[in-house]
């Protein structure tokens, strides 16, 4: 079945985490996604447990690809992708601002070679201002995005980070979304554009409709750190942990009804919606004193009898059991003979008519140099001479 994006090819310039899963996201939608690597290759391939040249981040962020190894240093390197921009209908980058153009691959010089293409540029902060070119890692726009202060310590004040990689990720999402837009409008107008996208930008942007929300209006200011305040609705029972949600009026009854406290509702605190969320502290405190007298498994069906949502919290060694994501079957395995047997998650998205699926493993290092070399229009002995000149790297099984 052939996906969305069939048809559609993406040279992708991208290393690391944001760049690497727009557009694995794009290959997963069929799209052709030619990853073109140093001869070190992408720096996600030694971090973290590996089996030969892919690490477990390695593969989870370059499925579908192909990989090309050229050294763009190099005028033959330079040429060889110069040549790929030309049947190239995206472009994604993900260099400091300004290094694009100094290698001789920014927008112009490619725009030249393909009118209606798809440029895209991903940075950390933008490409002007005081941090514009500043070296960037998820940690540093969770610092100044406001997220570490949103997260921080109820008790003591201290700025927490979340413990993944949260900017990189909802990046990588972003820039998905607006190279399929950029896609679509091309389709309208059989015009190309430039898509320019930071990381800063773009956390922003996501924490705003509920994290920042307090920003909305001028002079709310002062209240903005009500959203670090905010407890963690975490609650520990006789023999474990559970989250619980009350929002809606029915679900506040239906929690003082699962916990047998009807004089809740005739709180005064506690009787209305914004009421629930000023007192949230007393709130929260007197439930986890009820939460705490019976096991997780008493409380959830008691909470489900009531339409409570609610959920158990998993770690990561018992996520793979829980019947919900295993209906969901989003966790899949794979054998392959180097890696053995791994697992990855499919596409989140389900398509009825052109679905998204992991049709190949992230690649070797230069594994499909050669056969890329090959379409691109040299000839066995040009190959050979390009390698031996040290401009390109293909993978020897």
């Amino acid at each position: 079945m052939a996906g969305a994006l069939d048809g559609i090819r993406v040279v992708d310039l991208t290393t690391m985490i944001s760049g690497p899963i727009a557009t694995m996201m794009l290959a997963d939608q069929g799209a052709d996604v030619i990853k073109i690597e140093p001869k070190t290759g992408d720096l996600v391939r030694r971090l973290g447990p590996s089996r030969g040249d892919r690490t477990a981040t390695f593969l989870a962020a370059n499925r579908n690809k192909r990989s090309l190894v050229l050294d763009l240093k190099s005028d033959a390197g330079l040429e060889a992708l110069k040549k790929l921009v030309a049947t190239a209908d995206v472009v994604v980058q993900n260099f400091r601002p300004g290094a694009a153009e100094r290698m001789g691959v920014g927008e112009d010089t490619l725009r030249a070679l393909r009118p209606d293409l798809i440029y895209v540029s991903i940075s950390g902060f933008g490409e002007t201002g005081p941090y514009a070119g500043k070296r960037v890692y998820d940690p540093v726009i969770q610092a100044l995005s406001g997220l570490a202060a949103i997260q921080a310590d109820r008790d003591t004040g201290r700025p927490r980070m979340i413990r993944t990689i949260i900017p990189d990720k909802l990046t990588a999402v972003t820039a998905a979304q607006a190279i399929c837009a950029a896609l679509f409008a091309r389709e309208r107008t059989g015009k190309g554009q430039h898509i320019k996208l930071s990381m800063l930008d773009a956390m922003i942007s996501f924490l705003w409709a509920e994290g920042l929300v307090a920003l909305t209006f001028p002079g709310g200011e002062k209240h903005a750190a009500r959203a670090q305040l905010s407890q963690d609705l975490i609650y520990k029972t006789q023999d474990g942990y559970i989250t619980v949600g009350a929002v809606s009026d029915d679900e506040w009854k239906g929690l003082c009804a699962a916990l047998e406290q009807p004089q809740w509702l005739e709180d005064e605190r506690f009787n209305t919606p914004s009421g629930r969320v000023v007192n949230a502290p007393e709130r929260l405190a007197l439930t986890q004193e009820v939460l705490q007298n019976k096991s997780s498994a008493e409380w959830l069906s008691l909470l489900d009898s009531h339409q409570v949502p609610c959920a158990p919290i998993l770690d990561r060694s018992t996520l793979l059991d829980h019947p919900q994501i295993e209906a969901n079957a989003i966790v899949e395995s794979h054998e392959e003979g180097e890696l053995g047997t791994y697992r990855l998650p499919r596409p989140a998205a389900r398509f009825s008519l052109t679905q998204a699926e992991g049709r190949a493993v992230a690649p070797h290092l230069g594994e499909h140099t050669r056969s890329l070399l090959a379409e691109l229009g040299y000839d066995a002995e040009a190959i050979d001479t390009f390698l031996g000149s040290g401009a390109a790297l293909a993978y020897e099984s």
